[in-house]
Parts: C-alpha cells; structure tokens; sequence
C-alpha cells in the first residue's frame, strides 16, 4: 500500500458549496478552515457525466462546469490531496465507446467493450422470441439482481438487428415524440390522418407502451414504418456493464489509473467493483475467486501511479466482507460506525461502539470512516453486531425524525440505507452532533467528514420531492449558497467541530502507526492514541452526552484540554 495521508478528509460534491469548486475552496481558504483537511473527497460529477448526481460517467475527463485544472492546483496549495471515484463496473450510454458501438454495429472497435448478454449466455439458456437468452434457472439462483427482471438493454445495431446488453444498473429507452409533417414525409398518409397516429402513438409512449404494441387499427399499411422509425432513432440513458474479457477494458483502466493520479489523488475509490466479474454458474456480485483477482491488478496498475484503493462494498458484518478485504492488504470502509454511533447515543450503552473499535485494533484494519455521506445511513450492515430487534428500533428512531428507507424489489428492510442527514438521525441535538464528531475522530482510521454535517445539514424533504421517483437521497445532497457556509462559520457548533477537526489535524499523537487503545465501562468510553510519546484521549460520557479531551506531549506536559 502506497504512504497514506491520516489526517481528516472532507467530503463533497464539486458545487455543494457556491455552485462550483470554486466556491468551496474560497470557504476552505477562510481563516476558520485553516489546518482543519489534508485531503478531500470530490465526488464523480467532477468529471463528464449524466445520471446520478455524477456516478453514470462519460469520461473522466473534469467536467468544467463544476471544476477546472486550476481548481485542482488550488486544493494542491492548501495542502490537500484528493480522494476520486473510479467506476469499475459500467460506463454511461452517452460514453463515446458506448455511441461508437450504436453508430458503427458489428463494425465497431467497442463492440465487445460492453456485454452481449447473447454471447455471454450462449448454451446456458433458451433464446425467447423477444431475442435474449433465458438462462436457465439453475444459474439464475446465484445471482443478485438490483432491479426487476433481467439486467438487459436491448441496443439497436445499423442493421436494425436489436442486441441485447447487460445492465445492472439504471436504464431508459427514449422515443421520439411523432408530429405530423414529419410522417407525411415517410408515409403516404395526408396531414389529418398523420395528425391521428402522430397523436396516437405519442399517447401510447407516454403511457409506456412499446412501439411494437402500440394499436395501429385503421394504419396497419403504416405501423413497419412508424415502427421502424421509433427504434431506429431511439435514445438510451443509462449505465452499461463493462466486459473484463476486453482488452480495451484494461487500456482503459490503466489511462483512467493516470488520469485519476494527475488530478493529484491518492485515494481512488472502487464502485461498484464486486458487479464487475461475471462468470456463467457464478454469482454476479462478489464472484470468486474473479472479485479478488480483479482488485489484485487493478491494485497493481494503482501502485503504479502513486495510488491507495479503497473497495466501496456494503455488506453485513456477519458477512465478513470487511474483514477479508482488510487481510488483502486493502483500505477498507468503516461503514458500521455511522450506525453504532446512534445506537450508543440513543442507548447510552458504550459496549458494541467499543467492541467494534477493538475489533480494528486487534485485526490491524486500515479503515476510512464517516458519519453521513452522500449516499445514507448504513444500519442494515449492522446484523452480526446489533440484534435484529435493535436494527429496526434504529431504523425507526431515524425514520420517525423525518428519514426515509427505500424498500428493494418492494420488500421493506432489504435495503442496507436509511436516508437522512446525520444531523436531523440525531434529533438535530447539538450536544449530539458534538459527540458523534469526537468519537469519530478518536476512532481508528482515518475520518472523512460529510459538508452538511459540518455545517449541520437537516432533512431536505422539499429536495426528495422535486426529484420524485428515486429521489430519497436527495434529503442530504442540498447544496448550499457560499454565503450560507461562511455565515455558519460563526456557529458555536460548526467552531466547535473545526476545533475538533483541527486538534485531530495537528496532534502528533494521530498517526497511522499509533498505539491506539479503547476502554469501556457502561456508559463511559475512553479512546486513547499514543506516538513516539505523545498522547491524546477521549474520555466520553454517552448518557451525560457529554466529553473530555487531554493531549500531552512527549514530556508529559499538557499541550490541549477541552
């Protein structure tokens, strides 16, 4: 693993903060954010993409609405290195492999960039008349599936053949709405019967209904040609899944590896990677022994260019998937700490906090931790350390304070988010927010700090319903005005937070080599980090909600005490 930066990371959208990346550095460029980060977490619409607030990528190119290479030589000047995304699984329909694929057909360099799912699945099935293979259902009971149905596009080819390719995750099939000249010109209809059909069929595709089931009665010697029109000029919005077997998939690996590390990053987080090895008779999502063989050489290629990994995987911890990516030799997600920190402010209870703090200890885990992020709260990861029953308390505590859950394939508690900002999780309770914030810092790993918990971010339901369908996330993705953030600079709550992030910045006891200690008793815990003669400890009161921080130096002298 390549030196790792230990100090806290912030965590934000390129235009979370005035629009623009811009607007963000002039707040970290504000005398109050000085020696608070020494790296920052800028998420995926940094660079060229469409769907999900930058996750659906076209390019790593920087997207210069939000962010230029300027930008990025400021962030350098602060001192800060960066964290990027890297999406191994899939790529944007709008990518130019993917439209060189839907231009050139069979005769395109890309072609088997992407999954044929028939090529894929060829003697594991039956074709269907609607032109993909079933797989048979001895394969299909391995596999994960994050929507309805089969993960397929069908794609048109030049030749009007439609294939069909392997998509995990969204997609959408666009038509053109018809207008009336445009099918006099293609048909030998006249305009007010050009006018009905144009009507027609325009009220068939918003209600949903496939060109080829639209009810053509009294035009049935025009429906091949409107037909043939519809899918030949179709559009697409989604993400594709890239296929591991192309050597152009590893070209592009290695020059997204590059590109990443000239941006300044360090760490580069891997979505979605455990969707990304498929195997017929395999699983689909962490498939082994493929999952580990891929993160080896992407780990490889990332050495290379000066860069740490961190795999981006939500399991529970009965699983154990922690555990094993952490014995690799990778960096790992803390995603367990969001959660039990609630559970031991509601509960006043320190013992599965500190269970699991020893448990990092002890395995020598090198872990990025959080308490909200952009995505939600993860407590479905809990199981295996929390029971059943204390899972679902959280989750109603969390929901009941205005949160949301995202049910999956319609089942309730299936989904591993609970969506809220950690602010409002915690009753929007300052004393709360305090804590939650000292005890991160005093866990080992290194802290990553989501902007709207800093600057106290409540539940944004006004947001969730201007994104309507899927929009749930949007509850801790505001974006707010540059005025807003410097405004609360001068909150007592935000100060004490930066006076948090600074003393965890700057104490030498803080160091990836620390001896780092946790004791617990009911309802006290105290977390304790010691360097070359320096220490820091956390004694924290979780029924008082209330905490004590003594830093010596090396002689023993007390150099910090609040």
């Amino acid at each position: 693993m390549t030196t790792l930066n230990f100090g806290p990371m912030l965590n934000a959208y390129p235009d979370s903060i005035g629009g623009d990346l811009k607007g963000l550095i002039q707040v970290l460029q504000e005398p109050q954010m000085a020696n608070t980060f020494s790296s920052f977490y800028i998420l995926p619409s940094v660079f060229n993409s469409d769907l999900d607030r930058g996750f659906s990528v076209l390019d790593y190119g920087l997207n210069e609405l939000t962010a230029t290479q300027s930008d990025l030589e400021q962030l350098k000047d602060l001192g800060l290195d960066l964290k990027l995304d890297f999406v191994l699984n899939h790529l944007s329909v709008l990518s130019p492999q993917f439209q060189d694929m839907i231009e050139k057909g069979h005769e395109s360099k890309y072609k088997d960039f992407f999954i044929n799912w028939n090529e894929f699945w060829q003697g594991y099935g039956e074709m269907t008349p609607q032109g993909y293979i079933q797989p048979d259902a001895m394969y299909l009971d391995k596999m994960f599936f994050r929507k309805p149905g089969l993960p397929i596009l069908m794609v048109r080819f030049p030749d009007g053949s439609d294939q069909p390719y392997w998509n995990t995750f969204y997609n959408e099939v666009q038509y053109f709405r018809l207008v009336p000249s445009d099918v006099i010109r293609w048909t030998d209809l006249k305009y007010w019967a050009a006018d009905v059909i144009s009507q027609r069929v325009n009220q068939s595709l918003d209600a949903g209904i496939a060109p080829r089931d639209i009810d053509f009665t009294g035009f049935e010697a025009q429906q091949g040609q409107i037909v043939a029109y519809l899918e030949a000029n179709r559009r697409y919005m989604g993400q594709m899944d890239l296929n591991l077997n192309s050597p152009l998939v590893w070209e592009f690996y290695e020059d997204t590896l590059a590109k990443l590390s000239s941006y300044g990053a360090k760490i580069v987080r891997l979505d979605a990677f455990a969707y990304a090895p498929k195997a017929p008779g395999e699983k689909n999502f962490m498939n082994e022994p493929e999952t580990w063989e891929l993160l080896d050489k992407i780990k490889q290629m990332a050495t290379a260019h000066g860069l740490s990994v961190l795999p981006e995987i939500h399991t529970s911890y009965a699983e154990k998937s922690h555990e094993i990516i952490a014995d690799k030799g990778y960096l790992t997600y803390d995603f367990f700490l969001p959660g039990l920190l609630i559970d031991a402010l509601e509960s006043g209870e320190s013992e599965h906090l500190a269970a699991w703090a020893q448990d990092i200890i002890e395995k020598d885990m090198k872990v990025v931790n959080m308490l909200g992020c952009h995505d939600g709260i993860p407590l479905l990861d809990l199981k295996g350390i929390l029971s059943e029953e204390r899972i679902a308390e959280l989750i109603n505590v969390v929901v009941g304070r205005g949160g949301y859950v995202k049910n999956l394939h319609g089942k309730k508690n299936l989904y591993y988010q609970v969506n809220a900002t950690y602010y409002s999780a915690l009753g929007e309770d300052d004393q709360k927010m305090l804590l939650a914030r000292a005890l991160q810092l005093f866990m080992p790993g290194k802290p990553q700090v989501w902007y709207l918990d800093l600057f106290l971010g409540k539940n944004d339901h006004d947001a969730v319903a201007r994104a309507g369908e899927g929009g749930h996330k949007e509850i801790n993705r505001t974006n707010i005005s540059l005025e807003h953030a410097q405004s609360m600079l001068s909150n007592p709550t935000v100060q004490a937070q930066l006076r948090l992030l600074q003393f965890r910045q700057t104490n030498p006891a803080f160091n990836s080599d620390a001896n780092v200690t946790v004791e617990h008793n009911g309802k006290e815990m105290i977390l304790s980090w010691k360097y070359e003669g320096h220490t820091a400890v956390l004694t924290a009161d979780l029924a008082a909600l209330s905490y004590h921080i003594v830093a010596r130096d090396a002689n023993g002298a007390i150099v910090a005490e609040f």
